[in-house]
């Protein structure tokens, strides 16, 4: 009878309508798919959203989840986190030479005690650094360090154009090659799938070594296309490096056909610090290739120069939302000012809500944004929230001239940052990031005059900004604002 009950319910299965029967897997997949993100998912709120849509429409829901969705970056081990792993055991004596170069210091345990657990690396001394500002500065130092390479060049960066900058850099690491320099390149396949197979082709023939991150690697990240690694990184020799908002493009030179000129902040750091951005090099290149680099690893002591400098990177592989608390850290440190600049301005509930509780507690909270944005939705979601910052005595500044791209913070006189955290979901949770966190009054100062020129050339918004907006604008804001966790 069993066996007759059994066979019955199969044939009234094979019976029923092909779209019934594939709405039925798709509901299965759903609710298989909604405790993944019941377990994986960061954010509740996340979480919540992405449940409900994959149990109400999973036909849509679930291929965006495992595209769009997680935000968990499988597979990816910091040899600094974990003490086991291959690549631990080859760094920890060059981890040793950098811990030996920690400084202490009255300010480091007001400003960033906190942010060193995150990082899993000191606050190094002995470093000059130099703000450079705008795309002939940038690319003036970064090309002219790479000349002057004698030992390796390692370079990684986001986005890689076919053009003429991206020519120049194309031309500067086979000019080093062949030279006999060893040359190491490592570039974000998402953010760089219009360079050309050429372009890798040249760079290859010459002896370059080239690789993309291969950010779908591992079986927990095969479908994702969401994790990038939007890290700008420039090593020379050990002895120098470079990062900040500058990608490998024309338009980051000459400004954008659309958008205007290009407003964007990078950094050189000579010391001790270049080596713990060839360390975050070197863990994404053996996450990209399975090989550890074997290169010199002396930490040189800039003479005349004793600046500290904190190199901190992030990403979806960390254990702590560590972009996200590193700017809760700064904002909570911060006794007179918090200024910052971010293109991209769709901070979570938490950085909120430290920006408005600092305002009212009498600190000049400053952000400084585009007024005219590449990206629609995080224009539109950003009037979703500014309101009640705005109320709070949050001041926020719209940039005039061009398109602002520079990621940059200031705190009172002592501390200032750069590198390429937005301030946004994507960055706090999805990118692979990196930030040097340099505590100098002389430098502080000199991003405070970098600021003061960009306020000059903004305009502040008022609350009336925000009231006045007509129904349909409002709606489109809190529209976009539903798309915050993948912005």
């Amino acid at each position: 009878m069993a066996i007759r009950n059994t066979a019955l319910r199969g044939h009234l299965f094979r019976r029923l309508p092909r779209w019934l029967m594939l709405l039925i897997l798709a509901h299965v997949l759903g609710l298989v798919s909604s405790f993944d993100a019941m377990m994986s998912t960061r954010t509740a709120p996340g979480a919540v959203a992405w449940i409900v849509s994959l149990n109400a429409v999973p036909y849509v829901a679930v291929p965006a989840y495992w595209v769009f969705g997680r935000s968990r970056f499988q597979g990816y081990v910091l040899s600094r986190r974990d003490e086991d792993s291959v690549l631990s055991a080859t760094l920890a004596d060059k981890l040793a030479e950098l811990q030996a170069r920690r400084y202490s210091g009255q300010d480091n345990d007001r400003h960033v005690a906190g942010i060193e657990q995150l990082a899993k690396l000191p606050v190094l001394a002995g470093n000059k650094v130099e703000l450079l500002i705008d795309g002939e500065d940038a690319y003036g130092s970064i090309f002219a360090g790479i000349a002057a390479a004698e030992k390796y060049v390692l370079v990684q960066s986001y986005i890689i154009k076919s053009d003429a900058v991206g020519q120049q850099l194309q031309d500067a690491l086979v000019s080093k090659a062949k030279e006999g320099v060893r040359v190491y390149l490592l570039y974000d396949e998402i953010g760089s799938h219009a360079l050309s197979t050429s372009y890798l082709d040249e760079l290859r023939l010459a002896g370059v070594n080239v690789h993309h991150f291969h950010s779908n690697r591992g079986r927990g990240n095969r479908f994702q296309l969401n994790f990038r690694n939007h890290r700008k990184i420039v090593v020379v020799d050990g002895q120098s490096g470079w990062l900040g908002g500058f990608n490998m493009g024309e338009e980051y030179l000459h400004g954008h056909p659309q958008l205007g000129p290009w407003r964007d902040t990078h950094l050189v750091v000579e010391g001790p610090a270049a080596l713990a951005l060839q360390l975050v090099f070197l863990e994404d290149w053996h996450w990209a290739t399975e090989d550890i680099l074997d290169l010199p690893w002396t930490p040189s002591i800039h003479r005349g120069h004793a600046t500290p400098v904190l190199v901190l990177p992030s990403g979806p592989a960390d254990r702590f939302e560590t972009a996200s608390l590193m700017i809760q850290q700064a904002i909570h440190s911060a006794h007179e000012r918090i200024w910052i600049s971010s293109p991209y301005f769709v901070p979570d509930e938490g950085v909120q809500s430290m920006l408005k509780l600092a305002a009212l507690n009498g600190v000049d909270v400053r952000i400084l944004i585009p007024e005219r944005p590449d990206n629609a939705l995080t224009f539109w979601a950003a009037y979703a929230f500014l309101g009640p910052m705005l109320d709070a005595g949050v001041k926020v500044y719209r940039y005039q001239e061009g398109f602002l791209h520079g990621k940059a913070f200031l705190v009172d006189d002592s501390m200032a940052a750069v590198g390429t955290v937005n301030l946004d979901n994507r960055s706090f949770r999805l990118n692979f990031e990196v930030t040097a966190l340099v505590l100098d009054k002389p430098f502080a100062a000199t991003v405070a005059d970098m600021f003061v020129d960009d306020f000059a050339r903004s305009r502040q918004m008022q609350p009336e900004d925000i009231r006045q907006l007509t129904f349909g604008h409002r709606a489109r804001s809190r529209a976009a604002y539903l798309f915050a966790p993948l912005l």
